[in-house]
């Protein structure tokens, strides 16, 4: 039997099942009643794990929902075609695809061999969750010029052997490795 979680455990971060469809919790809010006999409600703000739309409904305290069924398999980057993007399950040796809508910005964190967790859903591949850092090579940037502080923010730009643009320290030069956090998508430090 599943587990039934009540609305007024879900927390931040937690994952769970709304209408047949994983949902997981970015935020919730509890409100307590003022008057005697009022109920207990519960704002979630909450993600389509399908979807990825975002919108915040309230509950009453006491409403249940059940635990999906969500895995996290451990998966490396293969390569994108037309069909999508494409990822060798580490465990079963099998090919996974997301399409594009389920990629969203990560293809600009990952090259070929670049271990994720995919997300599954009733054995389906819905998402992936990328690691908290990525190392990317410069492929691009100016050399720093000596003495040369007129930016003022003692940055400058780099393009990634991904594509993706980021603001560096002026000591970072072509060829070398950075890591970048994915969540920010800024630049970390050295590799």
């Amino acid at each position: 039997m599943a587990v039934l979680l009540e609305a007024i455990h879900i927390k931040r971060k937690s994952l769970f099942e709304f209408e047949n469809t994983p949902f997981a919790c970015l935020d919730s809010d509890i409100t307590k009643p003022t008057a005697r006999g009022g109920q207990t409600l519960v704002r979630l703000k909450m993600r389509n794990l399908l979807t990825s739309a975002v919108f915040e409904k309230t509950f009453k305290a006491s409403d249940k929902f059940k635990e999906p069924d969500i895995q996290l398999v451990p998966a490396s980057y293969l390569y994108s075609d037309g069909e999508g993007s494409h990822f060798l399950d580490q465990e079963s040796y099998e090919t996974l695809t997301l399409d594009k809508a389920m990629m969203g910005n990560a293809l600009d964190l990952l090259i070929e061999g670049t271990l994720i967790q995919m997300l599954k859903y009733n054995g389906n591949p819905i998402g992936l969750q990328l690691p908290m850092f990525v190392e990317l090579t410069v492929a691009y940037t100016e050399p720093a010029a000596r003495g040369d502080s007129s930016s003022g923010s003692g940055t400058k730009m780099a393009k990634l052997e991904t594509g993706l643009e980021i603001r560096v320290p002026p000591f970072i030069k072509e060829g070398e490795k950075v890591k970048v956090a994915t969540e920010t998508g800024e630049f970390s430090g050295r590799s």
